[in-house]
C-alpha cells in the first residue's frame, strides 16, 4: 500500500471514529441499583431504557452488586470511575458510607444523584423520593390499620438495618402510628433484601408474637417473603401482609388473603424519571439548586427542597379489585 492510500485510510479511520455516535456523543448514564436480581431494580431498569430510547443520545449501564452491602456498591462505583461515565444514579445501600466514592465521581466531573434510596448530600447533587416520605410511612400503618378496626399487634419487617428509606418510611410510619385506634408495634427485625432470611425473620415474627395481626414490609423482596411465610404457616387470612411490592409478586398473595393491600409507586416511572434528571443534569440543561425544578420527560418536573431532595409521585394502593390489571406490567 502506498503512503498516499495509507494516508487516505488513516484519514478515514479517524472520520469514522469522529463521526461515531456512540463513542463521540451518545451520554452514558450509569442505574446503579441495591442489587442484581431484584425484580423492583429490573422494573426501573426498563423505564431507564425507555428514557434513553426517547432522548436518543443516551447509553445505559444498568449495574449494581450481587448483595445488598455499601462494599458491593463502592466497588461499582469506582469501576465506573475508570469508566469514565457521565452520571450515576444511585439507590444506595448505606447512605454515609457511599460518601467518599461518590466525591471522587463528582471530582472526576461525573454527576451523581440518589433515587430510592438516599445518599447523603455532600455526596450527591440531588436526590430523587419516590414519593413523600411522610405520605408513605402514613400509608403503610394505614393499610395495616384499615383492616384492624379494634387494632392489634403489628410488626415491620424491613430491608437492611441502614437502608436511608426504609428507615425513613418506619419513621414517619411511627410518628403517625397513634393516630390509629389500637395498632401496636412489637419490633422491627430486617431480612437485608435476601428472600431466605427475610423469611426466617417472618417466621420468627410469628413465632415470638402470637397475637401478630399484621406484618407490614417496606421493601419489595420482604414483603413477598413474609407473605409466604404466613401462607406456609396457614395464617393467611389471620395476619395480613402489607407495605410496598410489586402487583407481578404479590397478586397470588392477595388471591390467597396472606395480603389484603399493598402500595408501591411504578418502578419504571422511577427508572425514566431519574435518568432523565440525571441526563439534564449531566447536559447542564438543568441545574441542582434549593427550590429549584429539573424536568422529568413523562413524568413532569421535581421540584427541589432546601435538601436538594424531591419526590415523584404518590404511593398507590393495590388489592383484590386492581391488582390483577398490573400484575403483567410490572
Amino acid at each position: 500500500m502506498s503512503i498516499f492510500n495509507k494516508l487516505l485510510l488513516s484519514a478515514a479511520v479517524v472520520a469514522g471514529l469522529a463521526t461515531s455516535p456512540v463513542q463521540a456523543e451518545d451520554k452514558r448514564i450509569a442505574l446503579v441499583v441495591k442489587a442484581l436480581g431484584i425484580g423492583f431494580f429490573e422494573a426501573a431498569n426498563k423505564g431507564a431504557q425507555e428514557a434513553a430510547k426517547e432522548l436518543g443520545d443516551v447509553e445505559i449501564i444498568y449495574t449494581g452488586p450481587t448483595d445488598t452491602t455499601a462494599e458491593g456498591q463502592i466497588d461499582v462505583i469506582n469501576a465506573l470511575i475508570a469508566q469514565k461515565v457521565d452520571a450515576i444514579a444511585i439507590s444506595a445501600n448505606d447512605r454515609d458510607a457511599l460518601v467518599p466514592a461518590l466525591k471522587k465521581a463528582m471530582d472526576r466531573g461525573i454527576t451523581v444523584i440518589s433515587w430510592d434510596s438516599g445518599v447523603a448530600p455532600e455526596g450527591r447533587a440531588m436526590h430523587l423520593n419516590p414519593s413523600s416520605n411522610a405520605l408513605i410511612g402514613n400509608m403503610i400503618v394505614k393499610m395495616a390499620a384499615d383492616h384492624l378496626p379494634d387494632g392489634g399487634d403489628v410488626a415491620v419487617l424491613s430491608a437492611s438495618a441502614t437502608a436511608t428509606n426504609q428507615n425513613i418510611w418506619i419513621e414517619e410510619m411511627n410518628k403517625v402510628k397513634d393516630n390509629y385506634k389500637g395498632i401496636n408495634v412489637v419490633a422491627t427485625v430486617y431480612g437485608d433484601d435476601l428472600a431466605d432470611k427475610s423469611y426466617r425473620e417472618a417466621q420468627g415474627l410469628m413465632s415470638s408474637h402470637p397475637n401478630l395481626k399484621a406484618i407490614i414490609a417496606p421493601t419489595s423482596v420482604g414483603i413477598v417473603a413474609a407473605a409466604q411465610a404466613v401462607s406456609d404457616a396457614g395464617k393467611a387470612g389471620e395476619i395480613n401482609v402489607t407495605g410496598l411490592g410489586l402487583p407481578s409478586e404479590m397478586a397470588g398473595h392477595v388471591d390467597s388473603a396472606a395480603s389484603k393491600s399493598f402500595a408501591i409507586w411504578n418502578p419504571i416511572d422511577l427508572g425514566y424519571a431519574a435518568t432523565m434528571i440525571a441526563y439534564n443534569l449531566a447536559t447542564e440543561k438543568a441545574a441542582a439548586e434549593a427550590g429549584g425544578e429539573i424536568p422529568m420527560g413523562r413524568m413532569g418536573n421535581v421540584k427541589l427542597d432546601d435538601n436538594k431532595e424531591g419526590a415523584m409521585a404518590d404511593p398507590f394502593v393495590y388489592d383484590a379489585s386492581n391488582v390483577n390489571d398490573f400484575k403483567d406490567i410490572f
